[in-house]
């Protein structure tokens, strides 16, 4: 459902200062309202020049009346200085890059029609723009563009038809023409009918339809491209890079090099194995070589820039999406390649290479947070800061730190610069400030750790965060909020969709526990979750609520409410019939009949592993030994009684909208207290600002509800 080893040092440096982080009452501060989180402006994606001293920078915000998001682009000193934004530039445009010699700036805009990439000249003393130019005309348009190091070529992606003649340097017109009359002849066909061959034929909230994503090479000063992955011949072509999982691909430092990750299993439905190929960029009619040997899932090749290896994240298990993400490093000359990190307990999630090639600075899952690391090649590990979620990783030239961005519990996504990617201990200032005035208004209170002990002596965490202007005479209601994944967690960081500030802010106490399952506390805690979705990871929570209740005398153990989603949303319904502590429940997206989310669910390797088969490799087994039916909520419908209130969404093809059905049907012929909110146009997660503003609202009714002191 999800779909991103520590030293007793470093774990230290993390948790500790949390224990003590509790917010004291801000009465010149006022709780934070759902207006005010769609107010916020969120940080994207981030780029900086050669020389490291421009930042440019996309900036999203809501506009709630018109059920509209706007993204622009901004240019920022890193040295200081007001932003402005990028004047080649419109709203929608993205993706923004410096070319290697810092004299052009590439974006992604569909200011004419369909998104293609333009190119403006930059002023790197001014950071003035000239007026841009198109690049790309190609009638499928372009996605994830990357700059050449010599700055005379671009790659990209574009999903075309893999029986259209290819495009070639020699050829546009022809797999142009093709490609265009087939999108024409689908949009204006009466007949929406479609035919399909095999598996993953939909993903997350879309039908994937019969194109396939190929790379394209364009030259920058002519304008020439050709098709990277010309018609090869498979039984189901593949999608470069691989899209089911994540991908990635990178230039080698001369140019002349491309590496990428593709997934060439024939059913890649049931398959997490990708593999990194690199491709010869000098000669037309090379094919891809493939230089990983994991039989997991590669991802994310990146080259040193002294051109020596080739480092990406590696999984050693097939079949498994949340197995430990390792970093890989891979000699060119000796054709090897070996774990740089084989002590490291924790996923690593984000990489970038030191401009000098002797480090690596990566983010990992630690303890609730998502701390920043050096690792040498030799394998010395060093942290660079701990407190928050850094992600967006950018190592300066000259040792002049890593920008990257930040976000906490308490504050949206910034960008912030460590001093050095060498000292561990450092501390980021912040180089953006765009929500600074908003936050100054508001009682956000700090997120707050505490540690307990699992039924079978497993040591877990748990967080609080209390409600704005709190009041410790008083006895305060509870949100218990559970996570998604299952191998995911909750931590340091903002989310617009599942706040605990926001969940918070009308007098709440929101606990959440991270189980089995949870990512961050070393793989034997994630794999906890594996074949026992109902066993060790219902129990942690319980015994996590219960120690939470027992050392936070302010909780109203009375007046609880279970929240979760995806996941989390499955455990609302085993919660539902396996325990009566809590006066609501409300069930997002999550698992009701384990069979019938197995066969409608887009994944399928999702099920095969988490529940160790298929279905019908358990008929005529006891219920005991089939994990289907044994950690399937609809089989414990006899036991329902607490009120609860389902939410679920047409598009979510990863938990498919019947699921919700099959959930409220029951509820509703049990007698039990019910409500159930539908989103015909919304995923497994509802992103436009208006759904959203409803289901807050729907949401915190509900808890209200249920949760009101007993009238005498």
């Amino acid at each position: 459902m999800r779909r991103f080893r520590f030293l007793a040092v470093v774990f230290s440096f993390l948790v500790f200062p949390w224990s003590s982080r509790a917010q004291t009452t801000a009465p010149h501060k006022r709780p934070m309202t759902f207006i005010d989180m769609m107010a916020m402006k969120h940080l994207g994606e981030t780029a900086v020049s050669p020389d490291g001293k421009w930042l440019a920078y996309a900036v999203t915000t809501v506009d709630l009346a018109q059920n509209q998001k706007k993204t622009e682009l901004w240019l920022q000193k890193i040295s200081g200085g007001e932003p402005f934004k990028l004047a080649a530039a419109q709203p929608g445009d993205n993706g923004v890059q410096f070319s290697a010699d810092g004299k052009q700036i590439l974006f992604l805009s569909g200011r004419e029609g369909g998104q293609q990439i333009w190119l403006a000249g930059f002023d790197a003393t001014t950071g003035a723009t000239s007026k841009p130019r198109r690049l790309t005309s190609l009638a499928t348009g372009a996605e994830n563009a990357q700059w050449s190091p010599d700055g005379k070529s671009i790659v990209f992606t574009s999903a075309v038809y893999p029986d259209c003649p290819a495009i070639t340097q020699d050829d546009f017109a022809s797999g142009n023409r093709c490609n265009a009359a087939r999108d024409q002849a689908l949009a204006t066909s009466p007949v929406k009918a479609q035919v399909f061959t095999h598996l993953l034929y939909r993903h997350w909230n879309h039908f994937t339809g019969d194109k396939i994503s190929h790379l394209f090479l364009v030259g920058v000063a002519t304008g020439r491209m050709r098709d990277l992955n010309p018609n090869e011949a498979h039984d189901v072509p593949p999608d470069y890079p691989s899209q089911g999982l994540g991908g990635g691909f990178a230039f080698a430092p001369d140019s002349k090099e491309l590496a990428f990750t593709e997934n060439f299993d024939p059913v890649q439905a049931i398959s997490t194995h990708a593999d990194i190929f690199t491709l010869d960029l000098t000669n037309p009619a090379a094919k891809p070589v493939k230089i990983s040997t994991s039989a997991g899932g590669n991802f994310s090749p990146a080259y040193s820039p002294d051109g020596k290896y080739i480092a990406w994240r590696s999984q050693r298990r097939a079949g498994y999406e949340s197995d430990l993400f390792r970093l890989w490093l891979y000699d060119r000359a000796t054709k090897k390649g070996k774990n740089l990190l084989p002590n490291f307990d924790n996923w690593v999630d984000e990489f970038a290479w030191a401009p000098d090639s002797r480090q690596i600075v990566f983010a990992a899952p630690v303890a609730g947070e998502e701390p920043l690391f050096a690792v040498a090649l030799d394998g010395t590990l060093q942290q660079i800061d701990g407190e928050g979620e850094f992600a967006g990783l950018h190592p300066l030239p000259g040792g002049g730190g890593v920008l990257s961005s930040r976000m906490t519990g308490a504050s949206p996504a910034e960008v912030a610069i460590d001093p050095s990617p060498v000292p561990a201990g450092g501390r980021a200032s912040q180089l953006t400030h765009l929500n600074d005035a908003l936050l100054a208004q508001l009682d956000l209170p700090a997120m707050e750790s505490f540690w307990f002990i699992a039924k079978d002596n497993t040591k877990l965490q748990g967080f609080l965060v209390r409600p704005p202007n709190f009041d410790p005479a008083k006895k305060y209601p509870v949100k218990f909020l559970i996570h998604g994944g299952p191998e995911g967690n909750w931590g340091d960081d903002w989310s617009t969709r599942w706040n605990p500030e926001l969940f918070a802010a009308n007098g709440y106490v929101v606990v959440m526990i991270n189980p089995r399952g949870s990512t961050g506390y070393g793989q034997a805690v994630v794999d906890g979750v594996n074949g026992d979705w109902g066993g060790k990871p219902f129990t942690d929570l319980m015994t996590g609520l219960d120690y939470a209740e027992q050392h936070f005398r302010f909780l109203d153990k009375s007046r609880e409410c279970a929240l979760g989603a995806s996941y989390g949303g499955f455990m609302a319904n085993w919660v539902l019939g396996h325990t009566d502590r809590f006066r609501c429940i409300v069930s997002h997206d999550g698992i009701f009949n384990a069979e019938s989310a197995f066969g409608t669910t887009d994944e399928d390797w999702f099920n095969l592993w988490e529940f160790r088969g298929h279905p019908w490799d358990y008929y005529g087994k006891p219920a005991s030994e089939d994990p289907f039916r044994k950690w399937s909520p609809s089989l414990y419908a006899k036991n329902f009684k607490t009120p609860t209130l389902v939410i679920h969404s047409q598009l979510d093809y990863r938990l498919d909208v019947s699921e919700g059905f099959q959930l409220f049907d029951t509820l509703q012929l049990l007698g039990v207290p019910s409500k159930m909110l539908y989103f015909p146009d919304e995923c497994h997660w509802v992103l436009k600002p208006q759904n959203s503003q409803l289901w807050w609202k729907t949401v915190n009714d509900w808890v209200d509800q249920w949760t009101k002191p007993e009238t005498k």
